[in-house]
């Protein structure tokens, strides 16, 4: 059994759904997909709507990847998780491949080892949660093989049939004392940078760099408090992309002072369609999706380089600084707490 959404998955369950897969397989030509575990945000702990992995596999480690054929499936792990695979995935007739080594090295010796003639076999890959640079390391995996990739398939929203929506948690300001640094200032940054690399807009697809430059909150991780959104950032302007009635007016209204402009969530694809010929986009190949890249217009020059975002906020204000040594010396003691709590405590469990 495993956990998802919050239920006990049988074991049972698990043939079925692949059955129902394989037949979204058949309908769309594919030989096989593959499952990564990831977002449109890359993000290391997923949403429930991307736990699609999870919800036909069965298992539900942090970390893994499901390939799925006609009569084989696989999932592939490291050695963090195989005695939690093997649990899980008995009876679900997905055998589990032990990962140590190269992952992309194991997905093509399995896609090999199925022993396949045709000419020409196509593996689906939903391009929207592929990482750019996962996706363009598979791409020259295969490149000498008879596999192509097609990244244009989420088949979860046919074969799922109460996936959960996007979720719905409120987005929040963080605010001073702690945001000690205004959003306009940590903008202004990112500008600067980006006028140093000559880009005329730069993308922002990561949870934890939004939330840093734009000094928001939110609840839609677990264990995180970021939200789900795109920054589309100009010299002038932000498009934030986020699904529509998370964000309160009043905080809407500050955002806007900051000529910070909300677009809905969905929107982001075609907005990248959208930038303008002759334009130029920093991207962080490290922090995007193949799908977010394939977006861009070939009239659009691409600069690749590290989000400013990730080295501003790794730089710490002496007032940052601070709240940081208040929140260690606060873990620290509620670890002592806990820890005298287990040294009297134990061996005197209730039963």
């Amino acid at each position: 059994h495993g956990i998802i959404d919050g239920t006990m998955q049988d074991s049972h369950a698990t043939p079925s759904r692949l059955q129902t897969f394989r037949a979204a397989l058949s309908a769309r030509g594919l030989q096989a997909a593959l499952i990564p575990s990831s977002d449109p945000h890359l993000s290391e702990y997923l949403p429930e709507r991307w736990q699609g992995r999870a919800w036909l596999s069965g298992f539900t480690g942090s970390s893994g990847t499901l390939l799925v054929a006609h009569h084989r499936a696989a999932l592939f792990t490291d050695s963090r998780y195989w005695t939690q695979a093997e649990a899980e995935l008995a009876g679900t007739g997905v055998d589990l491949v032990k990962l140590d080594g190269p992952a992309i090295a194991a997905y093509v010796r399995w896609l090999h080892d199925l022993g396949l003639s045709d000419p020409a076999l196509n593996l689906g890959v939903d391009g929207t949660v592929m990482g750019l640079a996962q996706t363009q390391a598979l791409r020259d995996a295969l490149k000498d093989s008879a596999w192509r990739l097609d990244t244009q398939v989420d088949l979860f929203d046919e074969v799922w049939p109460d996936r959960p929506a996007l979720p719905a948690s409120p987005v929040y300001e963080h605010l001073p004392p702690h945001a000690s640094t205004p959003r306009a200032d940590k903008l202004a940054q990112v500008r600067q940078a980006m006028g140093a690399l000559g880009a005329t807009h730069h993308w922002i697809a990561t949870l934890d760099d939004l939330a840093w430059v734009l000094n928001l909150r939110g609840a839609d991780v677990d264990y995180n408090p970021v939200f789900l959104a795109h920054a589309l950032i100009s010299q002038s302007s932000v498009d934030l992309f986020v699904a529509e009635g998370k964000v309160p007016a009043e905080v809407a209204a500050r955002l806007a002072q900051d000529s910070v402009h909300l677009r809905p969530y969905n929107q982001a694809l075609s907005a990248l369609r959208a930038l303008p010929d002759g334009s130029t986009l920093l991207i962080d190949p490290k922090r995007i999706t193949w799908g977010l890249r394939e977006a861009v217009p070939p009239s659009v020059r691409v600069i690749e380089a590290i989000n400013p975002t990730t080295l501003a906020k790794s730089r710490k204000t002496d007032a940052e600084a601070t709240f940081i040594r208040e929140a260690m010396a606060r873990d620290g003691a509620a670890m002592c707490a806990f820890y005298a709590w287990l040294a009297t405590d134990l061996g005197h469990e209730h039963a």
